[in-house]
């Protein structure tokens, strides 16, 4: 995680989350790719039998359903990740998905990609997609 942005700005600043809730939101974003993994799994792999799926008769459980639920929960997750990313700015959505999907900081990322931005520009709207997901997470 080698962003270099401060965890805590001024209360003054528009953008301005607390300490933890960034921290928050930031280890929610850097698990994207494990639910992409889970969701192209569940996709993939199909519904397993199990013999013993109504054993006990208390949970009568229905399987597709399960991961159909746990599907839609990953893609719901992705797609609030990408569309607060949209939402931010249109030009460097791209970058900023990369920046808080991988926790790239604006050097790595400007050496791998060219990001089209200064760096301060870059962590301003970095913060401000921090912002746009804590009202979306609420």
């Amino acid at each position: 995680m080698g962003t270099v942005i401060r965890p805590e700005i001024s209360k003054s600043n528009p953008y301005y989350i607390s300490k933890h809730r960034y921290y928050e939101l930031k280890h929610f974003c850097l698990q994207y790719p494990e639910w992409q993994l889970k969701a192209r799994d569940l996709e993939l792999r199909g519904v397993p039998y199990s013999p013993y799926a109504f054993s006990r008769l208390s949970d009568i459980s229905d399987p597709t359903a399960r991961q159909a639920l746990l599907r839609t929960i990953y893609t719901d997750r992705m797609d609030m990740v990408e569309a607060c990313a949209d939402l931010t700015d249109d030009i460097l959505a791209p970058y900023l998905k990369v920046a808080v999907i991988q926790g790239c900081s604006y050097d790595k990322l400007n050496a791998r990609l060219c990001v089209p931005c200064g760096k301060r520009e870059f962590y301003e709207l970095y913060r401000r997609f921090f912002y746009i997901l804590d009202q979306e997470r609420r």
